[in-house]
């Protein structure tokens, strides 16, 4: 192999043939380099060899590296590995969570976090084969990023005027540079120190069985934190999970400092879960506090003002309110349904004006529950009013009911889909194609409507895609509140594309935004661009990547030009598997639940490529890069949108088809490539390349806000196939 043999060691050949680095996939964090566990220096003569057969070099200041033994703690290699695994994604998952809701830098960007977790498991593996174990320096970590977070979190506050960004007790924030380069830095270094335990696991098994063992483990990982999400469990619920998984793999290594930062861990979260007043959801981190002067709840997620409970006489105080405009041509609708209910004050509204029956959807089953315990009106005791935690679109899409009048009630999100997209959890609601079905279940004579603050460009595009789908302008109407530049607007339009005694329809201005779509769902967007901000974070982060993996391996980049193929196929992968958080999201829409159920499929598609590569020898290379092409052509030809004419079974059916089996097959290419890579110090290089081109597929889909989330199909293929030409002359049937 090309410039293989120099980078070697020679007690290191016989070992292993390799093993799986992380360009398969992000999720499923694969194994790197060999080295087994628990590393410990002596002063006893060189030469002697551990259990795997490899030969210590002399260390520095006379130590020589005699033994290479497992760190104790009563621990098999493979309950090890699972459990270490487990850590990692565990810890990536909550640091996702977590950050995001200390700090409203990241409210929008928690691939952000995502993108330096997956750096920082790189580093680990890089340092798979090092002498020294960092691996004890975990806890200590992650208590200063604990730490950090708490000390210096970012919140928005409402005064009278616009809104404020402060840090803690009101006091300034740290510049949104500061406080991201902190976060990032912090991350890197908690998940290098995870990684490096699972990576001198790894190499104690063969490649493909250790990649078997890191999936199941990141598996438990996924279905775990999607089960403390289920129950609403704070931070330190996740904490004792981490310490516990901590204790077990530290051994006899817990010393004073670990056992002092699992300590601090467990105090820091515990203090902000029992005394920070907050409720956890799946989704956010909400603070709920009494109101004044006719509130009756005053609610804020994420360190975000959100929603308010008012009381009905509040809520009725002007005939202009925003709650009351939706009536003003529509009185005593018998069948209203409200997406985005919150705590229920456009419920209430609705059974004062007369409705026989409100169907309440709401997302956040915190924000219902607070406000079914705590509005004023007490709305959701009705026995007129059925209550689904579930995403706005996807009820819409599976319902066949039809209404008098449909709202979409302030639905503004304050998080994303996942780590891993530009997705908000509302977008989907505000396409064409949906509204298209919003009209779709309005009875004859139904109404639609719409509000929430806009901004003058914002309310011209929304107008623009009613109009789009009904032939006609939409009515409307100002209730006369502002914040800042944002002005309070309903738009209010009947289902045969009519605006009764309308007082203001909307007029197109010149140069009024195209409409969102389904397959660019990005309303927030003024043009087809990526914003500046976002250009200048994903430079410096790929950036930082290359210094520090240089610095980390001690080799230059260029030593890792044959292993290229290796990071087309990482980009390539990080891609395809945004595309599935995506179609997911819009087939059965944007909830914890489904995020989950994506990354446990993608973890498990993976595992059976692993099966399958393990016990049968595989077709040739030509044949694997054919079948992977025809199940992205098949992906393109078929649109998600598509799939949603069909019944739900069907479309479950049809999705996971389309969606999988590009991962299965893409995965059957990568298992019978790596297994053309060398020993140890080789596969070091061959995950540093592998790890750059992830890193380089988690900036490329940025692309998405420009062309839409298809376009990523015609670049996954792209990537693929320059995989195919860099590396065809390494490829080779694998044995069974």
């Amino acid at each position: 192999m090309d410039g293989a043999s120099e980078d070697v060691a020679e007690g290191d050949r016989a070992t292993r043939s390799g093993d799986a680095p992380a360009g398969a996939g992000v999720v499923a964090e694969p194994g790197g380099p060999d080295g087994p566990a628990g590393v410990v220096e002596a002063t006893e003569p060189a030469g002697l060899t551990g259990p795997a057969g490899l030969t210590g070099p002399a260390g520095r200041r006379g130590a020589v590296l005699t033994r290479l033994q497992a760190p104790g703690g009563g621990l098999s290699d493979r309950q090890r590995l699972v459990l270490a695994s487990f850590l990692m994604l565990f810890v990536e998952l909550a640091l996702i969570r977590w950050t995001a809701a200390n700090d409203v830098y990241l409210a929008h960007l928690t691939n952000f976090v995502l993108l330096a977790s997956f750096l920082g498991i790189g580093l680990g593996f890089l340092r798979g084969r090092s002498a020294r174990d960092l691996f004890p320096l975990a806890p200590v970590a992650l208590a200063v990023l604990v730490g950090f977070g708490l000390v210096f979190p970012v919140t928005i506050i409402a005064l009278s005027g616009p809104r404020q960004i402060v840090g803690i007790n009101g006091s300034a924030p740290l510049p949104r540079w500061a406080s991201l380069a902190a976060i990032f830095l912090l991350t890197v270094a908690v998940m290098a120190l995870l990684a490096e335990e699972v990576a001198r696991t790894f190499g104690r098994f063969e490649p493909l069985e250790a990649y078997r063992l890191d999936i199941m483990g990141s598996l438990a990982g996924i279905v775990v934190f999607a089960g403390l999400s289920f129950l609403s469990l704070p931070p330190v619920g996740w904490a004792v999970l981490v310490a516990v998984a901590l204790v077990l793999l530290l051994g006899r290594r817990a010393g004073r400092w670990q056992q002092a930062g699992i300590a601090a861990v467990l105090l820091l979260l515990g203090a902000q879960s029992i005394f920070g007043g907050d409720h956890w959801s799946p989704y956010y981190k909400v603070h709920a506090v009494p109101g004044e002067n006719g509130s009756g709840l005053v609610v804020s997620v994420n360190n975000v003002p959100h929603q308010t409970a008012y009381t009905l006489d509040r809520l009725k105080e002007s005939p202009t309110s925003r709650y009351l405009l939706p009536y003003a041509h529509r009185p005593a609708p018998a069948d209203v349904l409200v997406i985005g209910a919150g705590t229920g004050n456009d419920v209430a509204i609705a059974l004062d004006q007369g409705a026989r029956h409100v169907d309440a959807v709401e997302i956040d089953p915190v924000l219902q529950h607070l406000g079914r315990d705590h509005h004023p009106a007490r709305p959701y005791q009705d026995p007129r009013v059925s209550v689904h935690i579930d995403d706005g679109r996807a009820f819409i899409e599976r319902t066949h009911k039809q209404y008098d009048l449909i709202i979409l009630a302030l639905t503004d999100s304050a998080t994303i889909v996942t780590g891993q997209s530009a997705l908000r959890l509302e977008n989907y609601l505000f396409t064409t194609e949906a509204i298209g079905r919003d009209r779709e279940l309005l009875k004859p004579g139904g109404q639609f409507a719409m509000y929430n603050y806009y901004e003058a460009w914002l309310l011209d595009r929304y107008a623009g895609s009613i109009t789009a789908v009904y032939g006609t302008t939409p009515c409307v109407q100002i209730s006369g509140e502002q914040v800042g530049a944002r002005l309070q607007a309903v738009l209010t339009i009947d289902k045969d594309g009519t605006t009764p005694s309308c007082a203001t329809n909307w007029t197109r201005p010149p140069g009024a935004l195209s409409p969102a779509t389904d397959d660019r769902p990005f309303p927030y967007l003024a043009d087809h661009s990526i914003p500046s901000f976002y250009l200048w974070m994903l430079g410096l982060i790929l950036l930082a990547s290359l210094v520090l993996i240089r610095v980390t391996s001690g080799k230059p980049i260029r030593q890792m030009r044959p292993y290229l193929d290796l990071a087309f196929m990482g980009a390539a992968f990080l891609l395809l598997e945004t595309k599935n958080v995506v179609q997911f999201a819009l087939l059965f829409g944007t909830t914890w639940f489904v995020n989950a159920a994506v990354f446990a499929g993608v973890l498990l598609s993976v595992l059976a490529a692993v099966e399958v590569a393990r016990r049968f020898r595989l077709p040739r290379p030509a044949l694997l890069y054919g079948g992977l092409l025809a199940t992205l052509v098949l992906a393109w030809l078929i649109p998600p949108a598509a799939l949603l004419d069909l019944a739900l079974p069907l479309r479950f059916l049809a999705g996971v088809a389309i969606a999988f089996a590009p991962i299965f097959l893409a995965n059957l290419v990568f298992a019978q490539r790596f297994r053309s890579v060398g020993g140890s110090g080789v596969s070091t290089l061959a995950f540093g390349a592998n790890l750059l081109g992830a890193m380089v597929g988690g900036a490329l889909e940025y692309l998405a806000l420009i062309t839409g989330y298809r376009f990523l199909l015609i670049l996954v293929a792209v990537l693929y196939g320059l995989a195919f030409l860099t590396g065809r002359r390494h490829l080779r049937p694998a044995a069974a």
